[in-house]
């Protein structure tokens, strides 16, 4: 099964290895990340991107700081700096804050190198098996609702490649298809980075699922027409009263979806919902640079005296979604009962 990062030791010193996912689907290319900085830039850059995918990072550049650190001293100044920095990178996606900060738990009662060293690679991949396992519980939970021969659409990438593996609303797409039902898959291209037509469309490609490529604004149209039985997205946030904050589009989506009477399902970890947020306008929403609009696979194809706008998230009300799928089972509404309960256990 594709993995997206992981740690391995060579000559001495830990290096971080990341799949570049800006290379897909032309090439698999991975990353050798040395420094909290490089995996910051790699985060920035996306070429790791994903909710969980971009947690784990987070993991990963503070373990890296502990791991190549030569006492103690440095690596307690290493973590610190490490942890300011990435968590600067990308503001939306609240895995990367709780990821962050688990592990900075997880370190704060070591009194030497060695203990830190020890706690901060098996923190790592304790998290990344976590996640493999945790979603492969979505992907049971939320391949029962989906019914032989149906018409899936999604949006962005929420596989494999936007967690350490398997994958959210692609991974119950996935459960699916391995239940042996009978499944097409609509891809929203996804712009502007076409996370969709690059990264969703690769993955589907990878596992002999039947798929179908679309511009993002073909999906009304095929609602319209009766092609699409339900939509299945991924969370960056997700609030109390179950708003969800997702790629720019889902909010689109979940409008049509409505309108044609569709179910309209978010899939995504418990880890996902932040409970110091109430309502979606809570949300700090990502902007992102003018240039990913105003250029296409590196060609101008706007007036150099044009604006552009890029706001990388959208919101979408918890009273537009139909159920949200986790590892602990499918939350319906009211949303903001169901999830309070979660936190009290």
């Amino acid at each position: 099964m594709l993995r997206t990062l992981e740690i391995v030791e060579r000559d001495e010193e830990y290096v971080g290895i990341i799949l570049d996912q800006r290379a897909l689907p032309l090439e698999e290319k991975y990353l050798e990340v040395r420094s909290s900085e490089e995996v910051a830039r790699a985060i920035e850059e996306m070429a790791v991107r994903g909710a969980l995918a971009i947690g784990l990072a987070g993991v990963l550049a503070i373990a890296i700081s502990v791991l190549n650190s030569k006492d103690f001293e440095e690596a307690m100044k290493s973590v610190k700096e490490a942890y300011s920095r990435v968590r600067k990178t990308r503001p939306t996606a609240r895995n990367l804050f709780w990821a962050t900060d688990k592990i900075m738990k997880s370190i704060s009662s070591c009194e030497t190198l060695d203990e830190l060293k020890e706690v901060a690679i098996k923190t790592f991949r304790e998290m990344a098996k976590e996640d493999e396992e945790t979603n492969k519980k979505i992907g049971y939970f939320g391949a029962k609702l989906i019914k032989d021969g149906q018409n899936i659409l999604t949006h962005c990438n929420a596989g494999a490649l936007a967690c350490y593996s398997f994958g959210t609303a692609l991974g119950v797409i996935r459960a699916a298809w391995r239940e042996g039902k009978r499944i097409h898959v609509y891809v929203d291209e996804t712009r502007p980075l076409l996370q969709g037509a690059r990264l969703t469309a690769w993955e589907l490609l990878r596992d002999g699922i039947p798929h179908t490529v679309i511009v993002d604004s073909a999906a009304g149209y095929l609602m319209s027409k009766g092609e699409i039985d339900l939509v299945i997205v991924g969370a960056d946030r997700i609030t109390m009263e179950g708003d969800v904050a997702n790629k720019i589009g889902t909010y689109t989506l979940a409008v049509l979806a409505e309108k044609h009477n569709i179910p309209f399902y978010v899939a995504a970890p418990t880890s996902t919902i932040d409970p110091e947020i109430e309502s979606g306008d809570q949300i700090k929403i990502e902007v992102r640079s003018e240039e990913e609009v105003k250029k296409f696979l590196g060609l101008e194809v706007s007036p150099r005296g044009s604006r552009a706008y890029n706001p990388a998230f959208d919101v979408t009300p918890g009273e537009m979604i139909t159920g949200i799928i986790t590892e602990k089972g499918i939350l319906t509404k009211p949303f903001k009962e169901k999830i309070a309960e979660l936190f009290k256990k």
